[in-house]
């Protein structure tokens, strides 16, 4: 059997940034990557379907996929990474927005990842699974990862990082601060915080009354690093809010540690379950789920570029049956993927990201009201 259109195309897409020293290898990963994007599913065996042109019978698949998985060679350094530069070569100079997370698998394994926030979602920069069954780790575990990331955004970006309660950690503050970026982490009430006024108090004992803020310039936490501390209560909201950054302490704040939301978790919802299903990928060592995640992430930017460049010609309402667009653009381009495969029609030459920022996609009134909602403090105290 001929090798399909699809994989022919792909290659010869990927062959504009992807040298590896051998091509067998590119092909590999074009067959690879076509078959993620035809079955959405990070499990192995749906992929054999799809390698039909191969010949072979599952079980000599099965070993190829995981000689593949196991190869030293495949690596984001060589295959992601300058996908990775091309899409992002418009945002040279610009301010983006990064967030950094984890989340477990299977109890056994932490998926550490940074993502860049872009159309109400967002797209791996650098990820690494690791045998650890908790959701925090420490700083050197992740300072690689955020060294990774800095080095495929283009130059002269203005760096912003967003991070959860688990990485209040002065180290990353103090190594930010060298990199000159911005951050803001969201903090727990246990933290101590020394005051302007060389008091010190725990969060939770700076937390205001409910439907009012506070916001606190000039403090120190951790050893004596230098930031500033916004608390807030809502009473839609479970846990009051804390927020430290390098930034002066506003509302905005808030509303910056909110983006973090809207950006990864929809990412970890769609490798696990909305898209891809990497529950079902059978796959239990660190080496082979690093790389799998690297696949994933591969399909998932071909995918969301489809889904962009739908939305840039105007013919969304082909595959969205929403007034405004309400499925995200990775969804928009695996349903575009499947199009094209069903005519028989050709890929169209993937281009870089835009650098203006879309609004999320919004699937229901509800949604956009959520989206729309505005939150207002009865009352606004600072500190200085």
């Amino acid at each position: 059997m001929a090798i399909p259109l699809l994989y022919r195309q792909l290659q010869d897409q990927l062959r504009q940034w992807v040298q590896p020293k051998d091509q067998r290898l590119l092909q590999g990963f074009a067959e690879m990557l076509a078959a993620i994007l035809q079955s959405s599913s990070a499990c192995l065996g749906k992929w054999i379907p799809y390698l039909s042109h191969r010949d072979c019978q599952a079980r000599a698949h099965l070993e190829w996929l995981s000689y593949f998985l196991h190869n030293q060679q495949i690596s984001a350094e060589r295959f992601y990474e300058p996908m990775l530069r091309h899409v992002l070569a418009a945002f040279a100079g610009e301010s983006v927005l990064l967030t950094l997370d984890t989340s477990i698998l299977w109890d056994q394994f932490c998926l550490i990842a940074v993502c860049f926030v872009w159309g109400g979602r967002s797209f791996t920069l650098a990820q690494v699974v690791l045998e650890h069954g908790s959701a925090t780790v420490g700083f050197e575990q992740y300072q690689r990862v955020l060294k990774r990331a800095q080095q495929v955004l283009p130059p002269q970006c203005q760096m912003t990082l967003l991070a959860d309660r688990g990485f209040e950690h002065g180290n990353l503050m103090h190594w930010l601060r060298q990199q000159h970026w911005s951050w803001a982490i969201r903090v727990k009430s246990d933290l101590k915080v020394t005051l302007a006024d060389g008091c010190s108090q725990s969060v939770e004992q700076l937390l205001p009354p409910p439907e009012q803020a506070y916001l606190f310039e000039n403090v120190q936490v951790l050893d004596g690093t230098a930031c500033h501390l916004v608390t807030a209560k809502v009473p839609e909201t479970k846990d009051a809010w804390a927020v430290l950054s390098d930034q002066a302490p506003s509302l905005q704040t808030l509303a910056l540690d909110g983006k973090r939301f809207g950006g990864i978790e929809p990412h970890f919802k769609d490798d696990k379950s909305a898209a891809f299903g990497v529950w079902q990928s059978g796959l239990r060592t660190p080496q082979t789920l690093t790389c799998l995640f690297m696949l994933l992430d591969c399909a998932s930017l071909l995918a969301l570029l489809l889904g962009m460049m739908l939305v840039q010609a105007g013919a969304r309402a082909r595959l969205d049956w929403h007034g405004e667009r309400g499925l995200s653009f990775l969804q928009l381009g695996l349903r575009e993927l499947s199009r094209l495969c069903y005519k028989r029609l050709s890929l169209p030459k993937l281009l870089a990201l835009p650098k203006q920022n879309p609004p999320p996609a919004c699937a229901s009134l509800r949604k956009r009201e959520a989206l729309d909602c505005r939150i207002e403090f009865s009352k606004v105290v600072k500190f200085s």
